[in-house]
């Protein structure tokens, strides 16, 4: 992996990525540029899909459920690559104490 900690502004898990289920259309920008291998696309499991709005829930159909999911939230460094790269802006990073 490289090494960004100078440019990063968090130590490991600080932050951590939050995904708009309303808005993800899993084109995997977020993927490609993470160097810490934080994300993966992937079908939604039904208890994911709770909380998508009707017009999110059809966008999502139409993309066969495939999202960005933060498995690996706690590497996150808060660099924000991925905030950038997400065509949909559908990433944004939040304080990980305040979402647990």
């Amino acid at each position: 992996m490289p090494s960004l900690s100078s440019s990063c502004a968090e130590q490991a898990g600080e932050l951590i990525p939050l995904i708009d289920r309303n808005r993800c259309e899993g084109k995997a920008d977020c993927l490609r540029v993470c160097p810490y291998g934080v994300f993966e696309v992937r079908v939604l499991r039904r208890d994911e899909r709770d909380g998508i709005s009707g017009i999110g829930r059809l966008k999502a159909f139409a993309h066969g459920y495939r999202q960005a999911v933060a498995v690996k939230a706690d590497q996150c460094h808060a660099c924000g690559l991925c905030v950038q790269a997400c065509p949909e802006k559908a990433i944004k990073l939040r304080n990980a104490r305040l979402e647990s």
